[in-house]
């Protein structure tokens, strides 16, 4: 068993763990390669099929062939696909790209404030109608009692404060200091009724081992992330006003390999083209405590 094989079955011991001790879950899928890769996970899982809705925060300035992914991939695989979104804000134009807040209070409303909202029910929440392609108003309005999500530690400083199975109270704040140990693959799944779940199977995932199961798996992904001829390539995925590319002559996912093993990127940070994370002192502490994702 190699490193890939051992990431691979721990990852899907986590999904099962959660799936058998926790009801109403969700996964959240950012459509970036993690959170891909995440779903991929629970493919495998769940023998070709996801028990549990897909969850996606739309904000409303996503780069559009993102979105096209995600509806292409969900028809394509059958997914139980939701998303929710910021309406009030966005018709308001109360967003850094309409100039009336700055970028930490753009995340906030728009991702922080929208999650919340979606997962608890308060707010619409629209599915995708495999029938017609489109997306209707889902009637379901049950909270989520805990999502699963593709975070991994090294990607940034907070990240690697997480657990596998992390506690956040009813209105998903969460507190650094009241995390479960976690010691031999033993996982806390016992929490106070009101306990909000995160659960990351993905932890201990490098960004290297990413693309390497990727490319062992033949995982699809967004075309954004490889060179397409202008020397340039998004490391990162985010709202496109606030995200950035990078220098990169990768077309393809074994020169992401390469370009990743040169040590080329060692000294830049995964996130530096995330422009909320400089705002937010170098990382995303502030965001992530009031319940980023």
């Amino acid at each position: 068993m190699d490193h890939l094989d051992q990431l691979e079955s721990l990852g899907v011991h986590i999904l099962r763990e959660a799936y058998a001790n926790f009801k109403n879950m969700g996964m959240l899928w950012s459509i970036g390669k993690d959170s891909t890769v995440l779903l991929w996970l629970a493919r495998k899982a769940f023998y070709g099929h996801v028990p549990f809705p897909l969850v996606h925060i739309d904000t409303g300035y996503k780069i559009p062939e993102m979105i096209q992914y995600r509806d292409r991939l969900s028809l394509e695989w059958g997914l139980n696909m939701i998303f929710g979104r910021n309406d009030d804000v966005l018709a308001s134009k109360q967003t850094y790209p309409d100039g009336n807040v700055d970028r930490l209070k753009c995340c906030s409303l728009l991702k922080t404030k929208a999650l919340k909202n979606t997962l608890s029910g308060k707010w619409p929440r629209y599915y995708l109608n495999h029938e017609t392609k489109k997306y209707d108003l889902y009637n379901n309005t049950e909270p989520f009692t805990g999502v699963i999500v593709g975070v991994r530690a090294d990607e940034e400083g907070t990240r690697s404060k997480e657990r596998y199975f992390s506690p956040r109270d009813r209105e998903n704040l969460w507190d650094l200091g009241d995390q479960p140990p976690e010691f031999w693959n033993q996982y806390k799944t016992d929490f106070p009724p009101g306990t909000h779940l995160r659960i990351h199977p993905l932890l201990d995932w490098t960004e290297l081992n990413i693309w390497e199961y990727i490319q062992r798996e033949n995982i699809p992904t967004v075309s954004l992330y490889y060179n397409q001829g202008d020397g340039k390539r998004y490391r990162s995925l985010g709202c496109y006003p606030c995200t950035s590319s990078i220098d990169s002559e990768a077309r393809n996912v074994e020169e992401i390999i390469e370009e990743l093993k040169s040590g080329k990127l060692k000294n830049i940070a995964e996130r530096s083209g995330r422009a909320q994370d400089k705002d937010d002192g170098g990382g995303l502490e502030t965001l992530r405590k009031d319940g980023y994702m």
